[in-house]
């Protein structure tokens, strides 16, 4: 079984550096990925979840801000758990082995003044309450509707070897 992510795109916000009970440093952060192609309403981008852990989260923590152009290697995690509502809630993310900075903060700088950013979804903070020790959990609240035609497979469950 293979279960790796490689990445380049830039952060769409100043990570988020929180620490476990017992101090271990995780850093979260949201990726602007833009696609190999371009739809009539311009460049389309992905925005991915990523979390980084020891070490490599201090340091993102400490170098990265909103614009910072990474390279991130990891794997997906997905992930659960129960909201307020009583719903079981799914989190699919992006573990980060290593995060590469692709750029000095001077060309960021640059890059900014240059270039506006593509904006984010609109992400809106769940309160929840459960002992789980990993981090606040952020859910994205995405403006439009998947769009069924443009992914759909005739798959069968039969077909399905799990």
């Amino acid at each position: 079984m293979l279960n790796r992510v490689a990445l380049v795109g830039r952060l769409t916000r100043d990570p988020e550096l929180r620490r476990t009970g017992n101090g271990t440093a995780v850093t979260s952060f949201t990726l602007a990925v833009d696609r190999n192609f371009s739809t009539r309403d311009g460049q389309e981008a992905d925005f991915i979840n990523c979390v980084v852990w020891r070490k490599p989260a201090e340091n993102v923590a400490q170098y990265c801000s909103k614009g910072s152009l990474v390279s991130v290697d990891g794997r997906i995690q997905t992930r659960s758990y129960d909201n307020n509502q009583g719903q079981r809630v799914y989190v699919t993310e992006v573990v980060a082995d290593s995060v590469q900075f692709l750029e000095t903060r001077a060309q960021r700088e640059r890059a900014q003044q240059s270039a506006p950013m593509m904006q984010q979804p609109t992400m809106t903070q769940q309160p929840r309450q459960n002992n789980n020790d990993f981090y606040d959990m952020k859910t994205v609240d995405l403006d439009k509707d998947f769009d069924d035609s443009v992914n759909s497979y005739d798959i069968m469950d039969d077909d399905i070897q799990f």
